[in-house]
């Protein structure tokens, strides 16, 4: 459950929280390979997946490189221009068939205006993110091939079912056959 991990639930009601969640939230249905978000434009939108496979990727030296899985329950949005308001140089994009939640940034600024003890459960899903984008980090600049994949395998092993590999490759930081050499390795 999304806004049940990192809530501290005696600062509010966790009910109270998903009811106004849901007020603002608009649900769509849409299909593999739709973009949710375009590089280049300000990202609008905070996007719950509710059911489905989202990445956001960006493009260097011509070549698409994925920066971020999410699945169900799992929010994702082009964090730099969300906050900042500025262009970002993120795509945001199915891979699967998926019903996602839009929540506009007014509609959620509006929200923490008028009720501004949610903005501990904000602060709280950043220093999430801060934490997620610093394993990614030191996980890339730290660890060899092998050990980022067999970290992913240990710690999201559902995304060898639903990514393909050129996806997962890219994820990891290297080529589609380094990833095929590594998977054969006993």
């Amino acid at each position: 459950m999304i806004f049940g991990n990192l809530i501290d639930t005696n600062q509010f009601d966790l009910k109270e929280l998903l009811a106004d969640i849901q007020k603002i939230k608009i649900n769509e249905s849409l299909a593999k390979h739709h973009l949710l978000h375009r590089e280049g434009t300000i990202c609008n939108h905070l996007f719950i997946v509710e059911q489905g496979m989202v990445r956001s990727f960006y493009y260097k030296d011509g070549k698409d490189i994925t920066a971020h899985f999410e699945m169900e329950n799992g929010l994702i949005t082009a964090i730099d221009s969300f906050f900042q308001r500025k262009p970002s140089r993120y795509n945001i994009e199915l891979l699967e068939d998926s019903v996602i939640g839009f929540i506009s940034s007014a509609d959620l600024a509006n929200l923490l205006k008028e009720k501004p003890h949610y903005e501990k459960y904000m602060r709280m899903q950043i220093e999430q993110i801060y934490i997620d984008l610093v394993d990614r980090i030191e996980n890339l600049l730290f660890h060899s091939a092998k050990e980022r994949y067999d970290n992913l395998i240990a710690n999201q092993p559902l995304l060898l079912q639903r990514v393909n590999l050129n996806h997962i490759a890219s994820f990891l930081g290297i080529t589609q056959e380094t990833l095929s050499r590594i998977r054969k390795a006993p």
